[in-house]
């Protein structure tokens, strides 16, 4: 076959971290090629290099033999290559062909005057829905069709382009089943077609049903390439983590009370996010949730917590019942949550570091509506020693600080609620390793003087060296439950690949 894409050294750094290391390999044409990784393995970078988002910092590629560089997403597109999102780029209130020629309508000249040929618009949809046989029409609403739906409106938008290589980033992320076959009946029509694709997914269960061939990075460098049809879903784990996936992680000594529960959860659903979830904290547990992107783990956490409405179900902390649970309330009864996007939601950014750690306690340090930084003041000396944050001074903002001291004083922020409970998700995302595991020491020592957690990670390494026990939940709902001591990385994985 006649190689499509070639790289040849491509390497892109950013200051100290290379994100992708001489990257050389060949995408054959008409053929389906997964890219596979953990976060952070480069793939992505990849990705974003062959659609013009950033440059190279050395290597160079080819396309259809003749080399070409990129320096925006234009060119990339001039080039005929076509990047298709995890997020949908559709207008939700307009057409499906306004949508697909959105920018780029046809025009006829009436009266010297150009108007848009909407009758041109119409047909030339119509054309390219019937040719890649999708049962919508033109003129549908966008937001009036199923994510299914928008998926392919998303990609009949991208071959309108007529793309020689399309780049599809998660596509089925957020579908059900069946809309996830019917884009793979897509995918293969337009393969038949001579397109050739490049495919990230976190779903190994789909590599066997789309994938013709997967090509694996591990911490930026091409740990391999091989044909789905020879190679087993095992093999591809261990060239995604190397000799440390058959590793069984330290035992850590855990402190959890299993006579004390602390806060359960029972039947908690919410449409399209998670489905009959139930499950027990107890006293002093570090409680690991694994699973992929889009398996609704944070979803939940920001349920139980009251920031999101659930349809059914039913959460109790000490034993009672939470009616209608709200941020405000569960705060108020011990809980804290660091979440994910500490920049947007955990932190005030032109704010101080002492105002910062004072949010959470401003009813306990305020209890008459009167705020004063004497009264703050203790509770933040008290977070700056004992989680070791590194600060000029407390009246610095908090913006000035690293990535793993902004995560500390998120953390201490809570808990100068002294909370019975918290919840961490992604606590240990943009932090440097020496910032990370003092992060994990602080949830074991406060484990050890019996606060209850939920850790959150997508590193699966960090969930086994972190958490007492784990709940592996994929698609909404909980598969199971694995004990870190005796679960290896590819088993862990694979649990939140194809479930238990």
């Amino acid at each position: 076959m006649t190689a499509t894409v070639e790289t040849q050294g491509l390497t892109k750094i950013y200051g100290s971290v290379v994100a992708l290391d001489a990257f050389t390999h060949t995408f054959e044409k008409s053929r389906i090629h997964a890219l596979m990784g953990k976060n952070g393995s480069g793939k992505s970078t990849l990705v974003k290099i062959l659609a013009g988002v950033v440059q190279p910092t050395r290597g160079l590629m080819k396309l259809n033999g003749v080399e070409r560089t990129f320096r925006s997403p234009a060119d990339a597109l001039q080039a005929n290559v076509v990047t298709v999102h995890q997020e949908l780029s559709l207008v939700p209130h307009l057409s499906v062909a306004e949508n697909i020629f959105l920018g780029r309508l046809p025009k006829q000249r009436l009266l010297g005057i150009d108007r848009i040929d909407w009758a041109a618009a119409r047909r030339q949809t119509a054309a390219l829905l019937s040719d890649m046989g999708l049962d919508v029409s033109p003129d549908d609403i966008v937001e009036d069709l199923s994510v299914g739906q928008q998926q392919t409106v998303e990609i009949a938008k991208a071959m309108s382009f007529d793309p020689a290589l399309l780049l599809l980033d998660e596509p089925t992320s957020a579908l059900a089943s069946k809309e996830v076959e019917m884009l793979f009946t897509l995918l293969r029509r337009l393969r038949d077609r001579g397109v050739t694709m490049m495919y990230i997914s976190h779903r190994m269960s789909e590599l066997a049903e789309i994938a013709d061939t997967v090509t694996v990075l591990r911490d930026g460098k091409h740990t391999g390439s091989v044909e789905m049809a020879e190679t087993s879903n095992e093999a591809i784990v261990d060239m995604m983590f190397g000799d440390v996936a058959h590793d069984r992680p330290a035992g850590r000594v855990s402190r959890a009370d299993r006579s004390y529960p602390i806060l359960q959860v029972s039947n908690l659903s919410r449409e399209h996010a998670f489905e009959d979830v139930s499950f027990t904290l107890y006293k002093g547990e570090v409680l690991g949730i694994a699973g992929m992107l889009g398996a609704g783990r944070t979803e939940l956490l920001r349920a139980v917590f009251g920031a999101d409405p659930f349809d059914a179900g039913e959460v109790a902390v000490d034993g009672k019942v939470v009616s209608d649970p709200s941020p405000r309330q569960m705060s108020g009864i011990g809980l804290g949550y660091t979440p994910e996007n500490r920049k947007e939601v955990g932190l005030v950014q032109t704010h101080s570091i002492h105002s910062n750690l004072s949010l959470a306690s401003l009813r306990k340090n305020a209890p008459k509506g009167l705020i004063t930084k004497a009264a703050e003041k203790p509770g933040v000396q008290k977070q700056i020693d004992q989680l070791h944050i590194k600060i000029g001074s407390p009246d610095d903002p908090v913006s000035s600080l690293s990535g793993g001291n902004q995560q500390k004083v998120v953390i201490g922020n809570w808990l100068n609620i002294d909370p019975k409970i918290m919840f961490f998700d992604e606590p240990s995302r943009g932090v440097d390793v020496h910032a990370k595991q003092q992060i994990f020491q602080i949830i074991w020592d406060q484990a050890e003087h019996g606060l209850s957690s939920i850790f959150v990670s997508t590193e699966l390494e960090e969930i086994l060296e972190v958490c007492d026990r784990i709940l592996v939940m994929k698609d909404g709902r909980i598969q199971g439950e694995l004990d870190p001591a005796n679960t290896t990385l590819t088993e862990l994985y694979t649990a939140c690949m194809e479930g238990l």
